[in-house]
């Protein structure tokens, strides 16, 4: 049986690949939701001599005027409303001012018109609430956050929302744009995005503002590529999910082992790499290895990566042949007249990460890709034989050398007396 025989069977085999939409099927519009920071600290005058918050509204006007017709645009606010001392009250200080749905351009610029900087800053509810405005349809889901500060409720904690968003497995989006932001402000904003597969920049103009922002929402308009399917990996091979070849997205703890199994066949090659994204601050010399191991713990073939702290992703892969020798708990399978042996191969992923944090969950996001290919045999190298007649080609090299060497020195010693 084949790759494609493989995918086929893949609702039989427990998770499958993700697959491609069909010809001539309507795909769901992108959906946006700009989240803007208007608390107190957006009246400071220091972007092109202007204040934050009157850069930010012209810049939403460009964009709204260039948004896409295809595109469902919502906007949220935060620190807008509240202008009392009283934190817990201004820490609930955030609104939708325009729902997520078809562009109406003139009502999007009129609710931003009449916003003045106010209060608190509650970066981390605002993005909770924002992911709640998209809901869960959309071919692509993002937020675009655009502060120039640092979250002043802390709890929820922004960077712990962003990864409860990404393990939420909806394929939701953060791009953070930071308005003159100093140091801490970047950290946190390069943390939330991170976590979530999006983007930080630095805007310090009203004009790389716009430009970053029509990107982004642009780059939503864009198909996205077939999304790897979800699955979760066991916590030992029996009860490990069994995979046909495709894409498949997990998360895994620090420190932690899953386990996946893949069938493969005589005649056949695993070929299977995994990918973890450092979505939270990691100590150096950390690791991602995984291996291939029969049911029963043999291992077959390993394949490690390590870091030192200075890379985002790591990865690893390896290749295994099903000529290779077969598990005891194989099984036969009769194809076009020839006697297959499947074996249910063990894959096994593990990290040896340690975190500058606390935080333990949920899990690093990894990226799983799995393929099953004809074996491609490496030719034999040519060589001197094997045995006896190894034996006798090393004592006739070993003859001809002493031999060699005795004339070229009888040679010499001649030469030197008659000198």
């Amino acid at each position: 049986m084949g790759i494609t025989g493989l995918i086929g069977l893949s609702s039989l085999l427990g998770a499958g690949p993700a697959q491609a939409r069909e010809p001539g099927e309507q795909a769901e519009p992108p959906r946006v939701e700009l989240v803007l920071d208007v608390s107190g600290s957006m009246r400071a005058a220091d972007i092109d001599g202007e204040t934050r918050i009157a850069v930010a509204k012209r810049a939403f006007n460009e964009v709204v005027d260039a948004l896409p017709e295809t595109t469902y645009l919502g906007i949220r606010v935060l620190g807008a409303t509240y202008p009392g001392d009283n934190k817990k009250t201004g820490c609930k200080d955030t609104q939708q001012i325009v729902e997520v749905g078809p562009v109406d351009r003139n009502a999007a610029k009129d609710a931003i018109a009449g916003l003045k900087p106010t209060g608190f800053t509650p970066v981390g509810l605002a993005l909770r609430e924002a992911a709640k405005d998209l809901g869960d349809s959309g071919s692509v889901r993002r937020i675009v956050l655009i502060t120039d500060g640092e979250d002043t409720c802390t709890p929820p904690d922004p960077c712990a929302v962003a990864r409860e968003l990404a393990a939420q497995g909806t394929k939701l989006v953060v791009d953070t744009l930071g308005l003159a932001p100093d140091e801490k402000t970047r950290k946190q904003l390069v943390c939330i995005s991170t976590a979530t597969g999006g983007t930080f920049t630095a805007a310090q103009s009203q004009e790389e503002l716009t430009d970053r922002v029509k990107q982004l929402v642009d780059r939503a308009a864009v198909p996205p590529p077939v999304a790897p399917a979800a699955v979760t990996g066991a916590e030992d091979c029996q009860s490990a999910p069994l995979l046909a070849p495709g894409v498949y997205t997990d998360r895994e703890k620090i420190g932690e082992h899953r386990y996946y199994r893949v069938p493969v066949q005589s005649g056949q090659e695993l070929r299977a790499s995994v990918s973890v994204a450092l979505d939270r601050q990691v100590s150096r010399d950390y690791g991602v290895l995984m291996k291939a191991a029969t049911a029963d713990g043999r291992e077959l073939v390993r394949g490690s990566d390590a870091g030192s702290g200075r890379a985002d992703v790591l990865s690893a892969g390896l290749r295994w042949s099903g000529d290779e020798e077969p598990s005891p708990q194989a099984s036969d399978d009769a194809d076009d007249g020839e006697q297959k042996v499947t074996t249910d191969v063990c894959l096994i992923v593990s990290n040896s990460f340690a975190s500058n944090t606390a935080a333990s969950a949920p899990g690093m996001p990894l990226e799983l890709s799995i393929d099953v290919v004809d074996a491609s045999h490496t030719p034999d190298a040519p060589g001197l034989g094997r045995g006896w007649l190894l034996l006798l080609v090393l004592g006739l090299a070993g003859l001809v050398a002493g031999v060699l060497a005795g004339w070229l020195t009888r040679w010499w010693v001649a030469t030197w007396r008659d000198n």
